[in-house]
């Protein structure tokens, strides 16, 4: 199986020993989770400072750098016995056609406690002096990058590393419960707080009945499916209606935004009693909106139980859309609208906590505790795509003459993707699909199946004969392989 080199983030390499060893196991087990989630024998090798992984999975480099604790990820070119000689020569068939005409370094080193009749010098000169004739050496800015680590007997021999995620592996900093409403800000949020290393279970206090409900379960399946690695992510989705009915009745309007963020946080610190939670966490920007502003804010905090993390608060709009595109959530979060139910004219921006208290103390809390009682909990990795969506969205086969629509990003479609598929970005398609030709029939896909569901689903609205293919570009993949030589695997 080809061997990936994964380097740990620089925020555990600074940690004790003691704290360093705990956060690797960790790592290791989420890296576990996120192979075994491929289908994907592996074997990993705990080296310290960097983790040696031996995986089937072809999209390994993607799936590992995803996992957060990773500071890097590099595939090795070749394993070979830790000789000078045998190094200088691999090193030269490997990387002489990738060097030729570009600045290059070689960076070389011997894990400690072994003995070798050569240096890292030794390599880094004997190797360098060789492929200087195809490139010239550049220490400090080289184009290309030719790594040696020799350990145990063997010398690995890898190229340029790939950037991962970074932050602290999941689970490490404990458990908290994030309210979330499927807009822009709240999955930005939550996936911030994990790259933090705290594990996090979403609480939905649901305002707009079911279409609404499902539409934030698919954001949230984004966050456990792609992020959530090592960790079994619930969404505690709480009927919020009477709570709704009984705040109209009995609160001023222009306190109701106010008092209905004091009953959400209430409502996810009697959450967070089931589950353990030590924080909640909001998606709140300091002044995007009536509720949010700093002086709303000091009077929302008195009802929370436990300590508010707000990692969205310096940021402005723009900020959070971007993030939420490299996330994943914002083709579907932009589909979503604001089901606040709540539209009081001039609501109040600079209430007092006393004002709101008297407003809040109007309500009888313990219809809270009803709500909870009454919520529905999704394990939200067992969630399938037809729980999500009708199952008439779906399609398992390729028909003759079907238009094929690659909806990933640019480097999956480079690395796969099906024959004569044509590649669009999620949120042009779901803004431009009625310029496509009716009479066609459409077969879409991304990652995992739901964000293309839910556009097939847009398309369908509008006459189109449109269909996801279930379970996502892996299925797809093989489907296409199944199928064999008829149907070719692009590259």
């Amino acid at each position: 199986m080809p061997l990936f080199l994964v380097g740990i983030s620089p925020d555990q390499a600074i940690k004790s020993r003691r704290t360093r060893q705990r956060f690797l196991r960790r790592l290791i087990r989420n890296l576990r989770d996120a192979l075994d989630a491929a289908g994907a024998e592996h074997a990993i090798e705990n080296h310290w400072s960097r983790l040696a992984v031996d995986t089937s999975d072809a999209g390994a480099p993607d799936r590992i750098a995803r996992v957060f604790g990773v500071g890097s990820v590099a595939q090795v070119d070749a394993r070979i016995p830790a000789t000078l000689d045998g190094i200088v020569t691999e090193g030269e068939r490997l990387y002489a056609d990738r060097i030729r005409g570009h600045r290059f370094a070689v960076r070389a080193r011997r894990a400690r406690g072994t003995t070798y009749p050569f240096t890292s010098q030794d390599i880094a000169v004997e190797l360098g002096a060789v492929l200087n004739r195809y490139g010239p050496v550049d220490l400090d800015d080289p184009e290309v990058t030719v790594h040696v680590e020799v350990r145990e007997g063997e010398a690995w021999l890898y190229g340029d590393r790939t950037p991962g995620i970074g932050g602290l592996p999941l689970g490490v900093e404990g458990r908290a419960v994030s309210l979330l409403s499927g807009g822009f800000d709240s999955p930005v949020a939550a996936w911030m707080m994990m790259k933090r290393g705290i594990a996090v279970d979403y609480v939905f206090c649901n305002l707009g009945g079911e279409a609404y409900e499902r539409l934030v379960l698919s954001v949230a399946k984004i966050l456990a499916d792609a992020w959530s690695f090592g960790e079994r992510p619930r969404m505690h989705v709480v009927p919020f209606d009477a709570v709704l009915s009984e705040l109209r009745k009995q609160v001023r309007p222009r306190y109701w935004q106010v008092v209905l963020k004091r009953l959400m946080y209430r409502t996810a610190g009697l959450v967070a009693e089931r589950t353990g939670a030590k924080a909640i966490v909001t998606g709140e920007a300091v002044g995007q909106v009536s509720s949010q502003t700093l002086g709303n804010l000091r009077a929302i905090d008195p009802a929370a139980p436990l300590p508010v993390l707000r990692p969205l608060l310096g940021l402005d709009k723009q900020e959070i859309i971007d993030r939420a595109h490299d996330v994943g959530t914002a083709v579907l979060s932009a589909r979503i609208r604001e089901y606040c139910a709540l539209g009081a004219e001039r609501p109040v921006t600079d209430a007092s906590v006393q004002a709101v208290d008297r407003e809040e103390a109007r309500l009888d809390l313990a219809m809270l505790e009803t709500a909870v009682h009454a919520r529905k909990v999704v394990d939200l990795r067992s969630l399938t795509a037809q729980d999500l969506v009708q199952p008439y969205l779906f399609a398992r086969d390729i028909p003759d003459g079907a238009v094929v629509l690659d909806c990933r990003g640019p480097h999956q479609f480079a690395a796969w993707h099906y024959p004569g598929a044509t590649r669009y970005d999620l949120g042009d398609l779901a803004a431009q699909f009625k310029r496509l030709d009716k009479a066609q029939r459409y077969i879409l896909y991304c990652a995992f199946g739901v964000q293309t569901a839910h556009v097939a689903e847009l398309m369908q609205r509008e006459g189109y004969e449109a269909y996801s293919f279930e379970g996502g570009a892996g299925a797809l993949r093989s489907h296409a392989e199944a199928r064999g030589p008829t149907v070719p695997v692009a590259g």
